[in-house]
């Protein structure tokens, strides 16, 4: 398998359940201006969508979308216990919180990263995302892990949300919770090797 990624990027989630499955994998930086790949290929022919991750399977086929990724290498890989039993109420409550992240937090970000956002859609999504990290805050409570008693496909997306913090001036320490959160998942050795990996720290 190869996993297509932008540093930093949303595709850091796959990146760290990849490495919490003890997967073998490459991994194929993008640069998302020029299209290109640094293994040489053209992202446009891997993802015509244009944007990571994209995962490419053993036998030359491509899955793409965070969701769909993160829930393939779970299921993939089910001795890592990355994802509950499929059928079972904690999956679907599984994939209930990958929705939540991918729709509500994910997507929130996008204008605070955009040059082309006037500052009125800036402040709306600044305003969303504060109302949903207090409903985070909310119940989290004291768990260590945002499905189950577990690191999950889940925890690994919220991280790759978080993390994104710092880079928009968004202070988590008004949310200790989530603070504790992302602190405790950063020094987990999955994702400490992800985040040096794509040079994100020493």
């Amino acid at each position: 398998m190869k996993l297509y990624i932008a540093p930093g990027a949303c595709s850091l989630a796959p990146h760290i359940a990849l490495r919490e499955a003890g997967a073998r994998f490459d991994l194929a930086i993008v640069d998302l201006q020029t299209r290109r790949a640094d293994d040489g290929t053209s992202f446009s022919e891997i993802n015509p969508k244009g944007y990571v991750p994209a995962l490419r399977l053993d036998d030359g086929q491509v899955l793409t979308e965070n969701v769909a990724v993160l829930l393939y290498i779970a299921d993939r890989y089910p001795a890592a216990n990355l994802a509950p039993p499929v059928q079972s109420l904690e999956r679907y409550r599984l994939i209930e919180w990958l929705a939540f992240i991918n729709s509500e937090l994910h997507k929130g970000f996008s204008p605070l990263f955009s040059s082309a956002a006037v500052e009125p859609m800036r402040q709306y999504a600044r305003d969303l995302i504060t109302r949903r990290f207090d409903y985070l805050q909310g119940v989290l409570g004291a768990a260590d892990f945002v499905s189950g008693g577990r690191f999950t496909i889940a925890d690994a997306y919220l991280f790759t949300v978080l993390s994104w913090c710092t880079e928009v001036s968004i202070d988590l320490k008004r949310w200790p919770k989530l603070a504790r959160y992302e602190e405790t998942l950063r020094t987990r050795p999955a994702v400490l090797a992800a985040l040096k990996a794509e040079g994100l720290v020493p």
